[in-house]
């Protein structure tokens, strides 16, 4: 077998997933959902990539299957993907695994998305992604039904993603 292909999964796995974590990582921005992310691309690419191709088309494949991953991620948390995974720019990302994750400017910009937002809407987001609270206790903290926090979820989510976009401009 050649030098230049994985022997099996798990060598592919070793090699790369450092690669694909510090790149979702510089994307979302926490640990949590880095992590998720990093074996929902495994879990994706696990059935139809070809472990004879060379490492490079591996990590190609990766990184391709990584961008899918993401761009599902921020369209279920926004109503729309944002993403673009762009080699040339994230290649510090890809191509070097070792090391502490990036650091990112995540947090600040995620306090001033929350900031620029109606109260209620900030507070039910802040209570469902920052404090890892369920539906129903999100609702109970607000006192409102569950129906009502699922509602103001949904505003505050594409609020979030609009002022988002503004500041991105």
């Amino acid at each position: 077998m050649s030098d230049d292909v994985y022997p099996d999964w798990e060598a592919a796995y070793r090699d790369n997933v450092g690669r694909v974590y510090r790149l979702m990582y510089a994307r979302v921005g926490n640990r949590p959902d880095a992590e998720d992310l990093t074996a929902e691309t495994f879990r994706a690419a696990i059935g139809p990539l070809n472990l004879e191709l060379s490492r490079g088309e591996v990590r190609s494949y990766l990184l391709v299957t990584a961008q899918s991953v993401l761009a599902s991620h921020w369209r279920s948390r926004l109503g729309h993907p944002v993403t673009f995974i762009d080699p040339e720019r994230d290649i510090e990302f890809v191509a070097e695994a070792s090391g502490p994750p990036p650091s990112s400017d995540a947090p600040h910009r995620a306090e001033r998305i929350l900031s620029a937002l109606p109260d209620r809407y900030r507070h039910i987001l802040e209570l469902r992604f920052l404090e890892a609270s369920s539906i129903k206790e999100a609702a109970d903290a607000m006192n409102v039904t569950v129906g009502n926090a699922k509602v103001l979820q949904h505003r505050a989510l594409r609020m979030a993603s609009r002022v988002a976009l503004e500041l991105d401009q």
